[in-house]
């Protein structure tokens, strides 16, 4: 959410999100020519060990290597093994007695001095031999030399991905949750069933008539097991009320019969008992409407038209170029069917998050732009591409755009398509969007229809193709101003002619 604010300004003489104090002169110290070269490490502390650089012995230590050694972090103590101690750039203690001062010297870069904590990474291997031992009194001291690692995770982590807010294929990105009232669903549960997807929507369909013919079946087996039916089967004196039935199976048959109409003969329910009608007349007026509500979702799911947008098609890129001396956002729109939408209207919203004055927080903010509503040019009659086209002025949010605010703004801009199918009658909607990095300054769609043989012809293998033209990178205000002001220099001589009787000037 918060990546639709504008950008700051990024400095990379930061990490992440850690408070930056004054610089501090390093200390000085003796290196070798060598260890010269690695400036970025220096000793900063000469009263604790950063787990880099401590001898085992009197004998000559070994610097370590920041990018090959990882820090190796204990509680309460830090160990570091021999074997990962690179042995060039030896620096004897008798040349450096100011750095080695009692074994504990602690090497890590200049600009961690300026961070009073770091976050610890993740434990390094465990060590075959402990060489160095820092008290845990300096374990938070130890922290501060974690930045010997590599940085370069560090300014990625930082950079992260955009979230669209409708997808390039128009679907939202919003995910409802912690809904307390779910049998509000229910009270619709039409519209339920139709949303669901089509493998549920197939399960719930073969579900209810499943469902249905083994309650039903079970019931009528129960009753033939109650009035003593199983026991008698063929039985020419005994008066069934649902003759051959002996089983649950014959009774689940009997059930699938019943209700499909099918009636093969062999099961049927006689005029001994009242209980048998009853159930009889109960399953065909449940299955009645468990036909209705199932067959009527099934036309419904399969007629809806949302498929019918897939068909409909936008340009990948909207373009800002002038168009009758004015700055305006396009972009293509077009429609691969022979049968066209009745009554397009086409709509465009922006979503941008913002603050107010007063410092309130307003999270995806949506703002209209003009299509042409006032003058109808919103209202299609959609047979060939067309671009759509939004003036940029006073009334346009993107009034003080330009082309290098453009790469520092965050917006989303969302396209909405709507029109009847000529087929159905029914109302489809197609959607898109575009994101900041998808407009294009100082471009324009190339024409894709051409008249062949008595007729226009359009090639969609042209349809997102664009060529660039000679556009100001200044924004629709600041050229309006411009203008302005060559055409007050221009009427200011033309003015003085008339109000003196020589020309002006020398």
């Amino acid at each position: 959410m918060l990546a639709y604010l504008p950008r700051p300004p990024t400095d990379t003489s930061r990490y992440g999100t850690f408070p930056q104090k004054p610089e501090v002169p390093a200390v000085p110290v003796l290196l070798t020519d060598a260890a010269a070269e690695r400036s970025a490490l220096v000793p900063n502390d000469l009263s604790a060990l950063c787990g880099a650089d401590a001898p085992s012995d009197p004998a000559p230590i070994q610097r370590m290597d920041s990018e090959a050694v990882g820090p190796t972090r204990r509680w309460p103590s830090i160990s570091i093994t021999t074997s990962d101690v690179p042995k060039q750039r030896r620096v004897s203690r008798q040349d450096h007695p100011s750095t080695l001062r009692d074994g504990t010297s602690r090497w890590y870069p200049r600009h961690t001095r300026s961070v009073p904590s770091i976050p610890s990474p993740a434990r390094s291997r465990t060590p075959n031999r402990s060489i160095v031992s820092i008290p845990a009194s300096e374990r938070l001291q130890s922290q501060r030399c974690k930045l010997m690692e590599d940085e370069r995770p560090l300014g990625l982590a930082g950079k992260q991905q955009r979230q669209r807010y409708v997808t390039k294929v128009g679907k939202c990105q919003v995910n409802l949750g912690n809904i307390q009232e779910k049998k509000r669903f229910l009270s619709d549960i039409f519209t339920t069933i139709v949303d669901l997807k089509y493998r549920w929507f197939l399960f719930v369909f073969m579900m209810c008539y499943i469902v249905t013919w083994v309650v039903f079946g079970t019931i009528y087996f129960l009753d033939a097991w109650v009035r003593d039916d199983v026991n008698h089967i063929g039985d020419p004196e005994w008066k069934a009320c649902i003759e051959n039935v002996d089983n649950f199976i014959s009774a689940l048959l009997f059930s699938v019969e019943s209700q499909r109409t099918i009636g093969y003969g062999s099961r049927i329910v006689t005029a001994n008992c009242a209980e048998g009608v009853i159930l009889l007349m109960a399953q065909s007026i449940i299955g009645s409407m468990i036909d209705a509500l199932m067959v009527g979702c099934m036309f419904v799911k399969i007629s809806r038209p949302k498929k019918r947008a897939q068909t409909l098609i936008f340009s990948k890129n909207c373009v800002i170029s002038h168009r009758d001396e004015k700055l305006c956002l396009m972009f293509r729109i077009g429609d691969l069917r022979e049968s066209h939408m009745v009554d397009a209207k086409i709509r465009a919203k922006l979503i941008k998050s913002r603050q107010t004055k007063e410092g309130e927080f307003i999270p995806l903010e949506q703002s209209e732009l003009n299509l042409g509503y006032d003058t109808g040019e919103d209202r299609l009659f959609l047979v060939e591409p067309q671009i759509i086209c939004h003036v940029i002025n006073q009334h346009s949010p993107f009034w003080d755009l330009s082309a290098e605010s453009l790469k520092r703004e965050q917006f989303e801009i969302i396209i909405i398509l709507e029109g009847i199918v000529e087929a159905t009658g029914m109302t489809c909607q197609a959607r898109t969007s575009y994101t900041e990095d998808e407009i294009l300054w100082g471009y324009r769609f190339e024409p894709c229809m051409s008249l062949e043989k008595g007729a226009f012809r359009v090639d969609y293998s042209r349809f997102e193709l664009t060529f660039e033209v000679q556009t100001p990178a200044a924004s629709a205000r600041e050229m309006q101003e411009m203008a302005e002001l060559e055409r007050r220099d221009r009427s200011t001589p033309s003015l003085c002619w008339e109000l003196l009787p020589q020309p002006c000037g020398p």
